[in-house]
């Protein structure tokens, strides 16, 4: 057994390193298609995202003409729901 690489001191490996994409993907509800926020643009319902984790793809949210499935109110940007606009 060699200390020198199953120990590592001061870095993180797995699920918990900063650069694992887990961090930054989520789901779309519709397609289930998995999406890189930090790259796609990413639809939620305001209303929607107080309950469940509501995520839309931009082509599902094409299809849906831009409204929540659910409560029908209105989708918008991942971004611009985190800033508060």
């Amino acid at each position: 057994m060699r200390w020198d690489y199953e120990m590592s001191i001061g870095k993180i490996k797995g699920a918990n390193a900063h650069g694992h994409l887990g961090w930054v993907t989520v789901r779309c509800r519709i397609c289930a298609r998995l999406e890189d926020y930090t790259r796609a643009v990413i639809y939620v319902c305001p209303e929607c995202m107080k309950k469940i984790p509501a995520y839309y793809c931009s082509s599902c949210a094409k299809v849906l003409h831009y409204k929540c499935p659910y409560c029908k109110t209105p989708l918008v940007t991942l971004s611009s729901f985190l800033s508060g606009k």
